[in-house]
């Protein structure tokens, strides 16, 4: 009968230990009202529109002695406050141009082997660069490709 009680004690004693430490983890790990506070600044609450520039017909270079001629057609979607989309819509025919210069260097061969995203990354910094040059501040956040063809 005296080894029942011990051994009752002894589990009751760990259950209360086990207990106590779920609950100091719990207590220690749950998030504090400061970062909830911090996370809620961090939420970005611009309102954004989508403004489209379709068919840039853009001419691939040719190998020496190759005949036929090769393109990309891109469509591009740029991300814009909805502040800014007027002046979005008044840029779109120098992002074009920007386009068909950053896009016009590549070869069939160069211009298939490309990803999405790596097409993306090389418009976007030719942006960057093309307003940086001219000291202005650019009117979206992101351009990204909704349509990609190479003929």
């Amino acid at each position: 009968m005296k080894k029942l009680h011990v051994l009752l004690i002894a589990g009751v004693a760990s259950v209360l230990v086990l207990g106590g430490g779920g609950a100091a983890a719990w207590w220690y790990l749950k998030p504090k009202p400061e970062q909830h506070v911090e996370e809620a600044k961090k939420v970005d609450k611009t309102v954004y529109k989508y403004v489209s520039l379709d068919k840039v017909l853009v001419m691939l270079r040719g190998r020496e002695g190759e005949p036929l001629s090769r393109y990309l057609a891109v469509d591009l979607v740029f991300k814009t406050p909805a502040e800014q989309e007027k002046v979005m819509k008044d840029h779109l025919p120098l992002l074009r141009s920007v386009v068909v210069k950053a896009l016009s260097a590549h070869t069939l061969e160069t211009a298939g082997k490309m990803t999405i995203d790596q097409y993306t990354e090389e418009v976007n910094a030719a942006f960057a660069k093309s307003y940086e040059a001219e000291q202005r501040e650019m009117p979206f956040k992101t351009a990204m490709i909704g349509k990609l063809i190479i003929e």
